[in-house]
């Protein structure tokens, strides 16, 4: 990972937020895909965009993206893209939704951003810097208990019912739990924000740009055993501010504490 290829991940997000932007709150083309989750005209537009430039400027690279699949995926370096993650949102006109775009380097994510092209809002993590939010370098808090966390997820309907009466047993001892929110829950807990946020279902361009943020911010992302996130990972995700209370968490998520 270069300083070129963070210059460039700056210029997929414009790229894709130039895309979005003409569309938010006004009429689109939508439609519903196999999963019955929604997929509009903007969500095509921003990752086509996005792997024009790629095809430019880094031809031999992989890309890997939500709505047009999988182009040498598995090349050395991999660009993962998610066009707008939170289409719900982008759908309702909230603007709590993300462009992500993610570098992995022998499958793990070396590099990620946050995009909130509405809002004017750029989360920027790579390995061995901070990471900053429009350019300030953010940190997230210290929480060491999860009686004191303030618990996000982006909604029940993601979950099994297997975890979600895993997930259950954290959220009712937590302080408090914030529903919906998408990536942006992550560029809210790098900042010092919230504390904790626990999903299941998630897919390796939800999820890859947001470990390099959260990790650059002090905090920790893993999935629910405590593993590192890469590629291969099945997308039960675990993000907390402070590493005493992921580590509480999993407890939690695995039933070793009530």
């Amino acid at each position: 990972m270069t300083d070129a290829d963070l210059a460039l991940a700056q210029r997929l997000a414009d790229a894709a937020g130039a895309a979005i932007r003409p569309f938010f709150r006004k009429p689109f083309a939508m439609e519903a895909k196999a999963d019955f989750s929604p997929v509009t005209e903007a969500d095509r537009a921003a990752e086509g965009a996005m792997r024009a430039l790629l095809a430019a400027e880094r031809p031999d690279d992989g890309v890997i993206g939500e709505e047009y699949g999988a182009d040498r995926p598995d090349a050395g370096r991999v660009w993962v893209l998610d066009p707008i993650d939170g289409t719900r949102s982008f759908v309702a006109g909230r603007p709590i939704f993300g462009t992500l775009v993610a570098l992995l380097e022998a499958g793990r994510p070396v590099l990620g951003l946050i995009d909130q092209p509405i809002a004017g809002e750029r989360w920027i993590g790579a390995a061995g810097k901070p990471t900053t939010l429009n350019g300030t370098a953010v940190r997230t808090r210290q929480c060491a208990a999860v009686a004191d966390a303030h618990l996000a997820t982006t909604g029940p309907g993601y979950f099994t019912p297997r975890s979600w009466a895993a997930f259950e047993r954290v959220r009712v001892v937590a302080r408090d739990t914030l529903w919906g929110g998408d990536c942006y829950n992550y560029g809210l807990l790098a900042a010092g924000h919230l504390d904790l946020v626990i999903e299941d279902g998630l897919k390796l361009y939800d999820f890859a740009a947001l470990v390099p943020i959260v990790e650059g911010a002090g905090g920790r992302m893993t999935d629910w055993q405590g593993r590192a996130l890469d590629a291969a990972s099945e997308g039960k995700i675990v993000a907390a501010g402070d590493a005493r209370l992921i580590r509480q968490a999993i407890a939690s998520l695995s039933g070793s504490i009530a």
